[in-house]
């Protein structure tokens, strides 16, 4: 038995640090099995005892539940992979404060972006800074960590 789809089960554009979608590989086996137990479980029921079919109704209700909820939590993860692409890029050209491995700051401007399985990393001063470890950032004419509003005496 065949059961074609109704809506279609592909996620939203996927980035390169974002999980792939489980959705699209992993709904099909699932329905196809739980048809499968339960046109077995029609099957083989006692013909003095049937089941309760709203219990089948009910099952497969909270089948698509699921799978409406696995959907909707894929795309969230694409939305936010998008948010942080566009956040990075608009980074390009700003001076940004940073935290360097052995645990001191650094600035620099960011010249450019590049997104890896980790999610965006900057360019700064020819350094690879992946976008976590910004602690700040300016637009250039103010020094980070400076507070332009106040006046030394």
């Amino acid at each position: 038995m065949s059961v074609q789809a109704t809506e279609p089960t592909t996620g939203g554009p996927q980035f390169p640090w974002m999980p792939q979608s489980s959705t699209p590989t992993g709904a099909a086996p699932d329905k196809e099995m739980f048809l499968k137990l339960l046109v077995t479980q029609l099957r083989y029921q006692d013909p003095l005892n049937p089941t309760d079919s709203s219990q089948f109704l009910a099952q497969s209700a909270q089948f698509t539940s699921l799978e409406k909820m696995q959907d909707v939590a894929d795309r969230t993860g694409a939305l936010l992979g998008a948010q942080m692409a566009f956040g990075a890029s608009g980074l390009v050209g700003r001076t940004v404060t940073y935290q360097v491995a052995d645990g001191t700051t650094s600035t620099g401007s960011v010249s450019g972006v590049s997104f890896g399985p980790e999610g965006p990393v900057l360019d700064v001063n020819g350094e690879q800074v992946p976008i976590g470890s910004v602690i700040s950032v300016t637009d250039g004419s103010t020094p980070a960590g400076s507070d332009p509003t106040s006046t030394t005496p």
